[in-house]
């Protein structure tokens, strides 16, 4: 699948389920599945003082970092999102360089 596919794919679930919300916290979050190489992406809404509601967006099955960076900007340009990454520690973004994920989160 192309970047081009996976981007629209992706932004057209945020559209779906992003509902501008007083009180309410929106982020990204990408996993980095090594098992299947590939990498999933959620999106959490999190409401104060509610649970964080989680929900699954795409799975991106083109296993390159290089590839992620570009779609992840890419995204980025449209939201501007926070992003959590998991199983990304110790890996750095090919192009910019910088850490992915610097230490492990306690879920991990």
């Amino acid at each position: 699948m192309s970047s081009d596919n996976d981007f629209r794919i992706i932004i057209s679930r945020i559209e779906t389920y992003f509902i501008r919300r007083r009180d309410t916290e929106y982020y990204l979050q990408v996993v980095n599945d090594k098992y299947d190489e590939t990498y999933n992406f959620f999106f959490n809404i999190s409401p104060r003082g509610k649970r964080v509601h989680s929900i699954p967006l795409h799975t991106v099955e083109d296993y390159r970092l290089l590839y992620l960076e570009k779609l992840i900007n890419k995204i980025f340009e449209k939201y501007q999102f926070s992003i959590k990454y998991d199983g990304f520690v110790g890996l750095r973004w090919p192009l910019s360089q910088e850490l992915i994920q610097k230490r492990r989160h306690k879920d991990e």
